[in-house]
């Protein structure tokens, strides 16, 4: 069964786990780490992510692993 990606999914490509971050047409970002910007550039952002993009022709690789409440979290709640 091919996977759907929906945002804050947990799930696992190959050697990679990470948030589902981002989805479009053609691929969905999987979110691996964050870390907080040393610059103040004027950015509202305040962390760097460390994004891979994984296209549909591979969703039927990617594992399901479970789902987090919000973007805020970072455990998965296995009640969703």
């Amino acid at each position: 069964m091919t996977y759907t990606p929906t945002i804050n999914d947990r799930v696992r490509w190959k050697d990679h786990e990470g948030w589902v971050y981002f989805i479009c047409s053609d691929y969905f970002t999987l979110e691996l780490g964050i870390r907080p910007k040393k610059d103040n550039q004027g950015s509202p952002h305040k962390k760097h992510h460390i994004l891979l993009l994984v296209y549909n022709r591979f969703y039927d690789e990617v594992q399901y692993l479970g789902k987090r409440a919000t973007k805020y979290d970072d455990t998965i709640d296995p009640t969703l």
